[in-house]
């Protein structure tokens, strides 16, 4: 078996020679305007833990809008560094080219990057690339295959409305909606929008019941402001974390109280102490028996 890519750019960069003091470290994940994708992400991971091993000091570079409170390109100091290492992604455009100039006196090595154009300055600029694809050497594995990662967290469905004018005056969606996701864009869960509504002519939403069922049953937690999201939760066995938009409640509370269901927020006490006491119990034993104990499944 070939060596992975972090192997050869340790090898690369501890000899011949000294090596090097201090790594910066960046990728896509580095730019103001780039993304920053989960397998950048844990390619940074793989990388920065092999550094780690080797007794390699580095820092990793983030962008602003994906960490602002971590280093960024801009505040990385080319006089702080010997060594440059992109990882991830094409070596290939405008943003991977001005990393040559910012940081010409640093020796720059990319490794587990895609060779699109071998003439593009964005390539040519790198002393020495460790690439995945793109060049005459067989491919390599992904350094995101190998990464290491934590726990896996929860996977959280969503399904709320933004409808029902028939209440009139007793909407609280917009507010209620706002609150919701605001919240869950805190905690440490996977987020998936579940639309009840069925189409034939849309591949991003369910075409059957039994699709949308099918969705449902793969949540470990779902949070609804919808009737059926609860009705629905519940039949599959899903725990359901169910808000009530309408003040003074009204179907969503009646099939909560029909099904025996606990996990029920009013509009008019929605707060996240009270979001974060039910998450906590949908995800817990009780609660997880709780939504088996009402499958219909």
């Amino acid at each position: 078996m070939r060596d992975d890519v972090s192997a050869v750019v340790l090898r690369t960069l501890s000899g011949p020679g000294r090596p090097p003091e201090r790594v910066l470290l960046t990728g896509w994940f580095s730019f103001r305007d780039g993304e920053a994708t989960a397998g950048d992400v844990l390619a940074q991971q793989h990388m920065s833990a092999a550094l780690t091993r080797a007794g390699i000091p580095h820092d990793t570079a983030w962008s602003p809008g994906f960490r602002p409170a971590e280093l960024s390109l801009e505040a990385a100091d080319p006089e702080a560094y010997d060594t440059l290492l992109f990882v991830c992604g094409p070596v290939h455009g405008p943003q991977v080219a001005a990393l040559h100039t910012r940081f010409r006196t640093l020796r720059r090595l990319a490794g587990g990057v895609s060779v699109v154009d071998p003439a593009d300055p964005a390539a040519t600029g790198f002393h020495v690339i460790v690439a995945r694809d793109g060049t005459a050497a067989p491919a390599r594995r992904d350094l995101a295959a190998t990464a290491p990662a934590g726990p896996l967290p929860p996977v959280a469905g969503v399904a709320l409305s933004g409808g029902q004018g028939e209440y009139g005056a007793r909407r609280r969606h917009t507010e209620v909606n706002e609150r919701i996701t605001g919240w869950l864009a805190g905690k440490d869960c996977a987020r998936v929008p579940a639309d009840t509504r069925l189409a034939t002519d849309d591949w991003r939403l369910c075409a059957t019941a039994e699709q949308f069922l099918a969705l449902v049953s793969r949540f470990d937690v779902l949070v609804t402001t919808r009737l059926h999201g609860l009705v629905l939760g519940l039949r599959t066995g899903t725990p359901v974390i169910a808000v009530d938009p309408v003040a003074g409640g009204a179907k969503v509370t009646a099939q909560a109280r029909a099904a025996g269901w606990p996990a029920l927020v009013a509009a008019e006490a929605l707060t996240p102490r009270l979001l974060d006491h039910w998450w906590e119990w949908a995800l817990s034993g009780a609660g997880r028996t709780a939504a088996a104990c009402r499958s219909t499944r």
